[in-house]
């Protein structure tokens, strides 16, 4: 059990040199929320980003928006990869 816990110990702060077959309930809970909390940023950016009169402050929202517009669709394309059958 020392063995395999300081194994572990090894490993944190290590990214995964590739992303399991399968993920766990809690992970795709996260994803889930990951997903809403991109798709909620990119709607609000750009709902302010319509409401707003500076070109500046326009632009910097138009860019918060088109950001997290490229994180959520980044996320279901690493998710359809995985298992795309269960994802439509």
């Amino acid at each position: 059990m020392q063995q395999q816990n300081q194994s572990l110990g090894q490993n944190q702060g290590q990214p995964m040199p590739q992303p399991p077959n399968q993920i766990s309930s809690k992970d795709l809970l996260y994803l889930t929320d990951m997903l809403s909390w991109n798709l909620n940023a990119a709607k609000k950016a750009h709902f302010s980003a319509q409401q707003c009169t500076n070109p500046e402050i326009k632009s910097a929202l138009e860019q918060a928006c088109q950001m997290h517009t490229n994180h959520y669709n980044k996320l279901l394309q690493h998710l359809n990869q995985q298992n795309p059958s269960t994802m439509m």
